[in-house]
């Protein structure tokens, strides 16, 4: 199938700002020579002799100015590739050997323009091929990230091959967090949200939670990474919404002792956007799985669910998967948001079982001597 247009808008959105500048002109606000401030046309084609600064290009690639017809999200300048268009840059690496996420948006460009175009990045050790799905947001375009592999702290450059994407943030460190055995349990480490973000960013299907754009997770299906500026999040800054329905969700495993019980907290939500209904996520602990259901109203409701499971074996599989799927008012597919995701021993439980147990076989002695006096 050939490929339609993509314009591609790409932003720094690193985690700290000594990151900002790992991709140069990554907003595409430096443009080509040729490209004058009071320009009347929106598209400008490239040439090898007359670039876009910072990257170099192959193909057809065409520089776009937002006009009086034309919105785009960000600083107004993007980068149409058609369907042989490609570009590239390389980078220095951060002088530690980090995990490298690359955040982006697309827009549909171009005429009579295919909604189910396709595009591809990659880098030296992996690659990517992500769609455009204009199903899960309000808007013309959409946000993405990508996995793009962790760089030897001795790298001094690492290549990016855009087939119409990119932009580039780096991972914060894990911390792990007192009395939860979860690493990222909030999902408050993840993909930098792109300048004027107001959809959030979609992340498809990577069932290698050590290579994945969440960090710590695996995505099955399509899953939404949300803030807390733009949504309604339960907890802290950022949250994990299951946009697409049957069979998508997020898993992770955790060293856990054969035999012992867990408590596995979490917490269910809706993100305040006219998303209504029953919804029911299925929460896996180890061998054990249960179904919670939500009663949206779409105005922010949340609640806190728990579920016990004894570990049998290490390492153990967590995991939350939708099993329904709503619409928002303005017919976007929306669904469950889950947060504060905790994993604890369940020594408090088992000391209250011990004591009642304790309890009833004294009973059960004064029963029975009474009995034998009688």
């Amino acid at each position: 199938m050939m490929q339609g247009k993509l314009l591609l808008l790409l932003f720094i959105a690193a985690a700290a700002a000594a990151e900002e500048d790992l991709l140069q002109n990554a907003g595409f606000e430096s443009p080509p020579l040729n490209v004058t401030a009071n320009s009347t046309t929106p598209f400008v084609l490239l040439t090898q002799t007359n670039p876009i600064p910072g990257w170099t290009f192959s193909g057809t690639v065409q520089y776009v100015t937002a006009g009086p017809n034309m919105s785009l999200p960000g600083n107004g300048h993007a980068i149409q590739l058609g369907t042989d268009g490609k570009i590239n840059q390389t980078f220095r690496a951060n002088g530690t050997a980090m995990d490298y996420v690359l955040t982006f948006t697309l827009a549909p460009g171009g005429d009579n323009c295919s909604t189910s175009t396709t595009m591809n990045v990659s880098a030296p050790s992996r690659s990517s091929l992500v769609a455009l799905e204009q199903l899960y947001g309000s808007k013309e375009w959409e946000s993405h990230a990508c996995y793009l592999g962790r760089i030897p702290s001795h790298s001094q450059s690492f290549p990016i091959l855009v087939f119409s994407a990119a932009a580039l943030p780096t991972d914060d460190p894990m911390v792990e967090i007192p009395d939860n055995l979860l690493i990222n349990g909030g999902f408050e480490v993840g993909p930098a949200f792109v300048t004027n973000s107001t959809e959030g960013i979609l992340l498809e299907e990577d069932r290698d939670f050590t290579q994945s754009a969440l960090q710590q997770w695996s995505v099955m299906g399509i899953v939404k990474y949300i803030d807390s500026k733009h949504f309604s999040v339960p907890h802290g800054n950022a949250a994990i919404k299951i946009v697409s329905g049957d069979i998508s969700g997020i898993r992770t495993t955790v060293a856990l002792k054969k035999g012992s019980t867990y408590n596995l907290e979490f917490v269910m939500g809706d993100t305040n956007n006219s998303c209504t209904g029953n919804f029911i996520v299925g929460a896996q602990g180890g061998p054990s799985t249960q179904n919670f259901t939500l009663q949206s109203d779409g105005k922010g409701t949340t609640q806190k669910f728990s579920m016990l499971f004894k570990a049998n074996s290490n390492p153990t599989p967590i995991s939350f998967t939708s099993f329904t799927q709503g619409q928002t008012m303005d017919f976007a597919f929306c669904g469950l948001v889950i947060d504060d995701v905790v994993l604890r021993a369940a020594s408090c439980g088992l000391k209250s079982a011990v004591k009642s147990g304790v309890l009833f076989s004294c009973i059960v002695f004064i029963v029975s001597a009474l009995n034998i006096i009688g």
